[in-house]
């Protein structure tokens, strides 16, 4: 197994720097195709400004749009351009309201979907959704990456967090590409239930069945020291030298179609190493 198909969803180049860098690293050591799905969004919600104005400020949203895509194509060609991988750009305009549709269609044909952080200062409205849509209606892989993460094609020590949930199981199967090539993968798991089949061997059998893969493991049993799982993540993450994390994404479903759940909030929130995440 291998990623062959890699995608990056861009809306902005001011934020299109570490999610390039990275998408083009990975086509490199796979050999794959590096493509970016450049989108200008039209933020308006229609019925929002009185009838009159309308049409006005439709159109203008719309010219708006248009020219953030060619903006942000422009910029995504040039860098891509240098890498020396395969790679193809597109720009299209999006409303708001249908972004998720537009990313997910893409998505479900990747093997990998590339994106930024989706929280920070400097992060537009549809940075969230972006990576929702592509999780969970594209069903695809998603390595999330912070803006000061080191690039890395192959992480040497990649660290999963196992809680025995079909997500995580999810995101390693998926992951596996990493995992089989990592000098080490270290299984975390935090406060292991004390009835299961896993109660006496918390990891035992992940780590058996990623060993028959050829992975190097260990297994790291945590206390739930601080209140949020997360926090415990990203502190054992740095204390450990990990170079990526691997975890399932949450998602619920109430107001809207998919809503990341606050324990995957969280961790992207804080994330200082790439994020590999998938549902």
């Amino acid at each position: 197994m291998s990623y062959k198909s890699l995608l990056t969803v861009l809306t902005s180049s001011k934020t299109a720097k570490a999610p390039l860098t990275q998408l083009t690293a990975l086509a490199d050591h796979f050999g794959g195709h590096a493509e970016a799905l450049c989108l200008g969004v039209d933020r308006t919600q229609t019925g929002y400004y009185y009838a009159g104005a309308n049409a006005m400020v439709l159109q203008e949203s719309l010219a708006r749009a248009k020219e953030e895509a060619s903006n942000v194509q422009s910029h995504a060609e040039s860098e891509l351009g240098k890498s020396g991988v395969t790679w193809s750009a597109e720009s299209g305009v999006a409303q708001i309201a249908d972004l998720g549709r537009h990313v997910a269609q893409r998505a479900r044909f990747s093997d990998l979907v590339v994106l930024g952080k989706p929280y920070g200062r400097d992060r537009d409205v549809e940075a969230e959704p972006i990576v929702e849509a592509a999780l969970f209606e594209g069903h695809a892989p998603v390595l999330v990456v912070p803006d000061k993460a080191d690039v890395v094609a192959q992480p040497k020590t990649v660290m999963v967090a196992w809680n025995e949930s079909v997500e995580a199981l999810t995101a390693i199967r998926k992951a596996l590409p990493f995992l089989t090539k990592a000098e080490l993968v270290r299984v975390v798991v935090i406060d292991p239930p004390q009835h299961g089949p896993e109660r006496s061997d918390p990891g035992g059998m992940l780590s058996q069945m990623l060993a028959r893969h050829g992975a190097a493991c260990e297994i790291d049993v945590l206390s739930k020291s601080m209140s949020r799982v997360s926090d415990i993540l990203n502190r054992h993450a740095v204390d450990t030298g990990s170079d990526m994390i691997v975890m399932g994404a949450y998602g619920h479903s109430r107001f809207r179609e998919a809503i990341l759940g606050g324990a995957t909030r969280n961790m992207l929130e804080q994330a200082m190493v790439p994020v590999f995440m998938a549902h």
